[in-house]
């Protein structure tokens, strides 16, 4: 059977069975949980959208897009092999002299759009 007299002591003095540790537990939530929440708010919530943003637009390179590679060097992308261990993307950097590189599709840093969605090709 539960002696109730020795709790009612305790919560009479304002202390726990057990001396101060559950205090001291809760006062060392109390700091460190608002902290963690907001060091996963500034740093790692905005991470995680920037690298979906990134592995969307590497799935979407396709064929006769404008890309900027990590490198520096702008291209028309000739041809994208997502087969094989290390995917990578034909690049035409030079027209006149058809001059292609072959890089990784990891070192491309921007895409860019040749035509906004919806609008009708002026190459025809």
């Amino acid at each position: 059977m539960v002696d109730f007299g020795a709790w009612v002591m305790f919560a009479e003095a304002g202390a726990a069975p057990g001396g101060d540790g559950a205090g001291a537990w809760l006062t060392l939530l109390s700091l460190w949980l608002p902290l963690i929440v907001i060091f996963y708010f500034i740093l790692i919530r905005p991470q995680r959208r920037e690298r979906q943003r990134r592995e969307a637009m590497l799935a979407g390179i396709k064929k006769d897009d404008r890309v900027l590679t990590i490198g520096g060097i702008y291209g028309v992308v000739a041809n994208v092999n997502r087969d094989g261990p290390e995917p990578s993307v034909t690049l035409r950097v030079d027209e006149g002299n058809n001059v292609k590189i072959r890089v990784a599709l990891s070192a491309i840093a921007r895409v860019f759009n040749a035509e906004p969605a919806g609008t009708p090709s002026s190459k025809s």
